[in-house]
């Protein structure tokens, strides 16, 4: 989330937009009241390596056989208001398969399951701040916002910064997908700039012939370019 500036810090998106059904039903009712940070929120959480493994990075081997769908590579950057990478911090990612559905039993959209794909995927910042992931393009679903409202291709992100407060969910777009300027969610950010934000960008370096289609999505974690925040559907 992005804070615009006038005569009083408004965020971007906003926690109420009409157009987004369900944020009525989250959106706070009165002013949010600020409260001083702590040692807990000044501090940056610190991750050890023990559980994660190279498979947690690379979503299409963590099943016995291929997953269906089109193979993709998913690499950036994390980065402070500054540019500079963030090194060690934890990413984490959970999608729908090709078919736009998820391993999950509250989504019950009749598109088929893929034995061999979950759907969740995590690893640590390198010195630099990068993150590489392996994994299927996902579908494009229907949700119950509106008639005949489909969902964008997108892959969910969590992220931490250097301390607590920067923590960061949001979602990815893919380049050229029509679906976006229809989407509640996505248009609920009033900035076309910060939208653009969320859109990946193909990359030819990490193009990897007959294997797998390279996309780049940097992400920034405090500052007026930070990454926006967005919606959990």
């Amino acid at each position: 989330m992005t804070l615009t500036h006038g005569p009083q810090l408004q965020p971007d998106p906003p926690y109420r937009a009409p157009a987004y059904r369900s944020s009525e039903r989250r959106a706070p009712s009165a002013p949010l009241v600020p409260l001083p940070l702590g040692p807990t929120e000044r501090a940056g959480p610190l991750f050890g390596h023990q559980t994660i493994t190279p498979a947690d990075a690379d979503l299409t081997r963590q099943h016995p056989g291929e997953p269906l769908g089109e193979r993709i590579n998913v690499s950036g950057r994390l980065l402070d208001d500054r540019g500079r990478g963030i090194a060690g911090q934890l990413i984490e990612i959970w999608q729908a398969n090709a078919a736009g559905r998820y391993t999950h039993p509250v989504d019950q959209h009749r598109a088929p399951l893929d034995p061999n794909f979950t759907g969740a995927g995590r690893c640590l910042t390198g010195p630099d701040g990068s993150y590489r992931f392996v994994t299927i393009k996902p579908g494009a679903y229907p949700w119950r916002n509106h008639p005949n409202a489909w969902r964008p291709a997108h892959i969910h992100f969590s992220v931490f910064g250097r301390m607590f407060t920067e923590r960061l969910v949001t979602q990815m777009y893919f380049p050229g997908d029509p679906l976006i300027e229809h989407d509640a969610i996505a248009t609920s950010i009033t900035d076309p700039a910060a939208l653009a934000r969320l859109v990946a960008s193909f990359d030819w370096e990490t193009t990897e012939e007959e294997w797998a289609l390279g996309y780049r999505f940097d992400v920034v974690v405090g500052g007026h370019l930070a990454t926006p925040v967005e919606g959990p559907a």
